[in-house]
C-alpha cells in the first residue's frame, strides 16, 4: 500500500500477484499519509459483488494505519480481487491469482458488477500469468 505525499494518488503494490495455494500473502501500508484496507469484494464485506472464489474465505484488514500489516493465507484456488475501502473509486484495487504449477482457465468476472473507474484498475489475468508479479507505474 502506498502513496504520494500529497495523496494525490494511491495504490497497493505489487496490484497483481501469481501464488500457489498455501501461501501467505501480507499487505503493508507504506503511505504514511493515509489510512487503508486489503478488503475482498464479497457480500459480506459491505454488499460488494463476489469476485472471490466459491468456498473462499472473505477478508477484510480493517483500517491500517502506517507501517501497520495484514496477512492472509489462500488455499482455495482462483481468482481474488480486492480493495481498499476508502480509495476504492480511486482504483485502488488489486488482483491476486492462486494457481498450482499447472493450473490454467481462470476467467475474469463479469464487467458490468462494478463500475468503470474500479475495473479499469485491475491487471489482466493473462498478465499476471505471464510475469507473476505486477506494479504500477506511479
Amino acid at each position: 500500500m502506498s502513496g504520494r505525499p500529497d495523496g494525490s494518488k494511491v495504490w497497493f503494490d505489487p496490484y497483481g500477484v501469481l501464488i500457489q495455494p498455501g501461501q501467505t500473502v501480507r499487505w503493508t501500508n507504506r503511505d504514511k499519509s493515509n489510512a487503508h484496507t486489503a478488503t475482498a469484494y464479497a457480500p459480506q464485506n459491505d454488499e460488494h459483488p463476489r469476485r472471490i472464489p466459491e468456498g473462499a474465505a472473505a477478508f477484510d484488514s480493517d483500517y491500517l494505519l502506517p507501517d501497520e500489516s495484514f496477512e492472509v493465507t489462500f488455499e482455495v484456488p482462483g481468482v481474488y480481487d480486492y480493495y481498499c475501502i476508502p480509495h476504492e473509486m480511486s482504483g485502488m484495487v488489486g488482483r491476486i491469482i492462486v494457481a498450482g504449477p499447472d493450473q490454467t482457465g481462470f476467467n475474469d468476472y463479469p464487467d458490468g458488477d462494478l463500475p468503470d473507474e474500479i475495473l479499469d484498475g485491475f491487471p489482466l489475468i493473462a498478465d499476471i500469468l505471464k510475469q507473476g508479479r505486477i506494479q504500477k507505474d506511479n
